[in-house]
């Protein structure tokens, strides 16, 4: 972590230069003129004005992203010297983490320590990833009859439009960019509304690093304008979405209305979290509930937001997750002693408080938290919250709430656990806690869940692939497994 002090991290954002211009072919570009304004969810102050982009937007970014890909040396490159383009843009990342940390904070409202350690260290570490990657694939020559020779060829899939959230603006946009630029691809990157200015700086660095003009553009504006836009666009070849369900719906309709263009999804979820009366530390268990769903202000698809737990260890593991809950920092995120920061609007706060005051009045029991808080701040602050009387019926434990908010609900056997869990349109994650070897291999078959994690949670690294069953989508960021989104097979077959 980067050594500084809460006063020196205010002095830092008051030094800040943000500029909200489009980056179109290796420049900025001011678009059409029209502006909206970026609000800090830590005070409620404006960080600048921002470009508010639409189809004449997206149509010059895709047709510099179309040129670049057609025309241009990227997907001619040897997949080495691509990988090394990949790997200075990292080596930039690492060396201006301080500032886009900052940006990330600012934007978002996640602490700047986890903004710091976390966040930008994924983002340095997704680049570094696939520019190792980029030359380690390898095409097929399948052994067939004596009189010919087959080749399967992996080729870039084309132009990429990479459309990403405000939980992880970096983090999320790497896991679709980088796999796509080491594939080849030339990428249309639209972040989310809320969290323009992270982005606008890692198109800046990639051009910066050496990548071509067209290579990588950001467009910023809101979903229904220039994500529409992009997602209709028939040069667009290839959709890479992370975001809610419903506006995943969205991009496949829009493929169905263009050009067919393969749509990759990583949407929403409602993860269950399993706490068996074996567990092998029910403390260690409890204390990774109360992170997993504080964490990042509850901000995650991946978030542990129902717990279920054995009848009888629920008590135990409640009052410990309560207990936590009212120890835990809320705080400036600038302040590197803050362990949860902002929600990142007062339109999603406002959304949150909804479901707390639904859970109350379906009869759950809060047992911490469920108002406001810092309201002298200016900023969109939220206690965090716990409810347990939970039923599978009701609101909390059926929809993605996207907050610090956990639902506890109960079981008396496993096969009841399992049936809990798998009872939601979602499966993107879980958890499981049990000390018995052979449970845990059962039951992480039967959760219909695109990762499971067994006595941990949010574990992981780069080699693994990431995302999600049912209404959580399709496709996988992170690991090799990526780079098949962003790439097509192609069959040769040559009669000798």
């Amino acid at each position: 972590m980067l050594e500084l002090t809460h006063d020196e991290w205010l002095s830092r954002a008051k030094e800040l230069d943000l500029s909200g211009f489009h980056h179109i072919d290796g420049a900025d570009e001011p678009g059409g003129g029209a502006t909206y304004a970026a609000v800090s969810p830590r005070d409620g102050q404006v960080l600048a004005q921002v470009a508010d982009g639409g189809a004449a937007e997206a149509d010059a970014a895709v047709a510099a992203a179309r040129r670049a890909f057609d025309a241009g040396p990227w997907p001619r490159l040897a997949p080495a010297d691509r990988g090394r383009a990949l790997l200075r843009l990292a080596d930039l990342l690492e060396e201006r983490r301080d500032r886009l940390a900052l940006t990330v904070s600012l934007e978002m409202g996640k602490p700047i320590t986890d903004a710091y350690d976390i966040e930008l260290r994924a983002a340095v570490n997704t680049f570094r990833f696939y520019g190792q990657l980029a030359d380690k694939l390898t095409d097929e020559s399948p052994h067939t009859a004596p009189d010919a020779l087959a080749l399967v060829t992996r080729e870039p899939a084309g132009v990429v439009g990479a459309v990403v959230p405000w939980n992880f603006p970096l983090t999320i946009a790497s896991w679709k960019v980088a796999p796509a630029l080491a594939a080849g691809c030339t990428v249309v990157l639209k972040p989310s509304e809320n969290s323009p200015l992270s982005a606008l700086q890692l198109g800046r660095l990639a051009t910066e690093a050496g990548l071509p003009p067209g290579v990588l553009n950001v467009v910023t504006g809101d979903g229904p304008t220039a994500g529409r836009a992009i997602g209709l666009h028939p040069d667009v070849d290839v959709l890479a979405f992370t975001g809610s369900t419903a506006v995943g719906r969205h991009f496949l309709r829009y493929a169905a209305d263009s050009n067919l263009k393969r749509v990759w999804l990583e949407l929403g979820g409602k993860s269950p979290n399993i706490i068996l009366p074996d567990a092998p530390d029910l403390e260690k268990a409890a204390a990774t509930a109360a992170w997993g769903i504080f964490f990042n202000q509850g901000e995650m698809c991946t978030a542990p937001s129902r717990l279920l737990v054995h009848t009888s260890v629920a008590e135990r593991v409640t009052e410990a997750i309560v207990r936590r809950a009212g120890e835990l920092r809320v705080g400036d995120p600038l302040d590197p002693a803050t362990e949860m920061g902002a929600l990142v609007g007062e339109a999603h706060l406002g959304r949150v408080l909804d479901h707390i005051d639904t859970g109350t009045s379906e009869g759950a029991r809060l047992r911490t938290g469920g108002a406001r808080t810092l309201t002298d701040t200016g900023g969109s602050f939220l206690q965090p919250t716990v409810f347990d009387a939970v039923n599978p019926g009701m609101r909390l434990a059926r929809e993605e709430i996207f907050g610090p908010v956990l639902s506890v609900l109960t079981f008396d056997d496993l096969d009841e656990a399992v049936a809990l869990a798998n009872a939601t349109e979602y499966g993107l994650a879980a958890g499981l806690w049990t000390s018995d070897l052979s449970t845990a291999h059962r039951v992480s078959r039967a959760l219909k869940a695109g990762t499971v994690w067994v006595n941990c949670y949010e574990e992981g690294d780069l080699t693994v692939p990431f995302g999600g069953m049912k209404q959580s989508g399709n496709g996988r960021d992170k690991s090799a497994h990526a780079l098949e989104k962003y790439t097509e097979l192609k069959t040769t077959w040559i009669q000798l």
